[in-house]
């Protein structure tokens, strides 16, 4: 028989959603890294181009960027400074993180409701970021990663808050 513990469905449902976001990241890192590679080829060895390239690498640029953040929060791993971990009691630390996460969750809910009237406003005007690719299809990622980074950092913070409830008992 196997003694190993089996892994619940919501763990590797966890474990199969972190490795999508680790694809798409590397993925478009990739096309990115690409993307201009080829620009700067085609300018300087064929003096010619791809009209939209340019425009695509920015808009990568925000895509990795954002799921970037979207990784870094799995575990609260944003970018924070911890001098005060030091100098705190374990119990104190539990409590500095649940205020941040907490913050951090909120910050996060205001950022993907502006991120989602930002992309409803330019849904509305119909404009096009290359191509025939809509604008609001590509700064759709703003509003997505800002909440899922809310729900994460939700999480964590109730995570520490149970934590903070049980180390008073």
């Amino acid at each position: 028989m196997n003694d190993l513990p089996r892994k619940s469905f919501l763990e590797r449902f966890q474990r199969v959603i972190e490795h999508v976001e680790d694809s798409i990241l590397v993925g478009l890192l990739l096309l990115m890294i690409f993307m201009a590679v080829l620009q700067i080829l085609l300018r300087d060895v064929f003096a010619t181009g791809i009209v939209w390239s340019d425009v695509l690498v920015r808009i990568l640029v925000l895509w990795v960027g954002l799921v970037g953040a979207m990784v870094a929060s799995r575990q609260g791993r944003h970018i924070n400074i911890d001098i005060m971990d030091r100098y705190l009691s374990e119990r104190a630390k539990i409590v500095a993180r649940f205020v941040v996460e907490f913050f951090t969750a909120l910050i996060c809910l205001i950022a993907a409701y502006y991120g989602l009237r930002f992309v409803q406003m330019e849904f509305s005007m119909g404009g096009r970021a290359f191509a025939k690719v809509p604008s609001w299809l590509c700064e759709s990622i703003i509003p997505f990663a800002f909440m899922v980074m809310a729900v994460r950092y939700i999480l964590l913070s109730v995570n520490n808050f149970k934590k903070i409830v049980e180390s008073r008992s």
